[in-house]
């Protein structure tokens, strides 16, 4: 239900209509660039990640819901052997501003075991990244993005996307494991025949 996720509301009060904020980000779409930042000044950029299958978390640091898809990130990535398989990579896009984002994410990464990078981003650069418009409605966390080794968004899952939160994990594994497939074996091959 939608009640069962955290937002950020922008303007009216939350409707249903912030269901449908997301229409832009239709799969798949080549992944535009983003910039995270680490609490270190480190910066990552989507753009370096290609060639590698990529699940990337749009969160709130005070989310108990992102903390729970932060945390099946982690247990999916230990399962398939780490860095090796996919690159797991989070971005906190808190609502007050950077500074609490920026305080918060130490914790965060502690409390929750995790060994993927979690950075910030802008809020506004995260909205047009996503191809939300927050004066439509509430925006909904966590923001779930699939990105396979081309860099194309591959799958996408909203906070209000109720049935593939209700069997995370093993959504968030299937998709991985799909992705990761597409890039052995005889689809390398393949590649290398066609370049």
């Amino acid at each position: 239900m939608i009640n069962r996720r955290n937002f950020v509301g922008l303007g009216a009060a939350a409707s249903l209509g912030g269901l449908n904020l997301f229409a832009d980000l239709q799969v798949p779409k080549p992944a535009p660039e983003l910039v995270i930042t680490l609490n270190s000044g480190e910066l990552v950029l989507l753009s370096k990640l290609k060639g590698k299958v990529v699940v990337l978390e749009f969160l709130l640091t005070t989310c108990p819901h992102c903390q729970r898809c932060s945390a099946v990130m982690q247990k999916v990535l230990n399962e398939m052997g780490g860095e090796k398989s996919f690159t797991a990579l989070g971005t906190a896009v808190n609502p007050d501003d950077l500074t609490q984002a920026r305080m918060l994410i130490p914790e965060y990464i502690y409390k929750l075991g995790l060994k993927f990078p979690v950075g910030y981003t802008k809020r506004e650069m995260a909205y047009q990244w996503l191809g939300a418009d927050p004066n439509k409605g509430p925006v909904y966390f966590p923001q779930l993005v699939f990105i396979d080794r081309k860099g194309m968004i591959r799958a996408y899952h909203p906070g209000t996307d109720t049935k593939f939160f209700e069997d995370e994990e093993n959504n968030v594994r299937k998709v991985v494991e799909g992705l990761v497939k597409e890039g052995t074996g005889a689809a390398l091959r393949t590649q290398a025949k066609k370049g």
